[in-house]
């Protein structure tokens, strides 16, 4: 018989670093969210504008937790199980912001923030305490400005690259399409000494640098 393998999240940094707040009941399911985001430059003579990639959105993992405490030691308070989560959205002292986390769950490992956490209690004792929750919890991916910079391809548009130009290239779209403004068509010209940029020749390799 196969073991069960526990989800949890764990606290990375601050006062419960290293702390993992473990799940009665694994999720019945997870969704994960990846979006782009795009700047659009109208040109004339084209009906739609050209779309240029700013950057990318960190990914999202939402997912619904249930617990329950009814059946254990006569019907514990739930919040006791729920608190350990929910303090991680509060402010740390050492860090002076909510701590990054890690949902862990068998082969899943999501580096991220809390950003959304929503408490729902459906069961309560005579006395009023709480014994039945469902949590519905939305983590934002987190990686440092270094783990980015270790995982940013060399053909980012922060750095130069080159380009042949094809029969009816303009610089105004070029930039349009690299820069997302083709009003920058000037750095493309000054980078390669064109000096007319209406007679551009067909086959000649340009550099279009970073801009900044």
């Amino acid at each position: 018989m196969e073991q069960r393998e526990t989800a949890y999240i764990e606290a990375l940094l601050g006062v419960h670093k290293k702390e993992q707040a473990k799940v009665i009941f694994n999720p019945a399911e997870y969704s994960l969210e990846k979006g782009n985001q795009f700047s659009s430059a109208p040109l004339p003579g084209l009906s739609n504008p050209v779309l240029s990639f700013v950057n990318g959105d960190a990914d999202t993992l939402t997912m619904e937790l249930f617990f329950d405490t009814y059946t254990n030691r006569g019907g514990s308070d739930v919040r006791k199980e729920t608190k350990k989560i929910s303090r991680l959205l509060e402010i740390d002292p050492t860090i002076h912001a909510p701590p990054p986390v890690k949902f862990v769950w068998g082969p899943l490992s999501f580096q991220a923030v809390i950003e959304r956490l929503t408490q729902r209690f459906t069961m309560f004792r005579e006395d009023g305490v709480p014994v039945r929750a469902t949590l519905n919890v939305t983590f934002k991916e987190y990686k440092t400005i270094e783990e980015q910079l270790s995982e940013r391809p060399t053909e980012s548009s922060d750095w130069s690259k080159f380009r042949e130009l094809a029969p009816g290239d303009q610089l105004n779209l070029i930039a349009a399409i690299e820069y997302g403004d083709p009003t920058v068509w000037r750095v493309i010209a000054e980078a390669n000494d064109i000096d007319n940029p209406r007679l551009l020749e067909t086959g000649r390799t340009i550099r279009l640098p970073p801009l900044g």
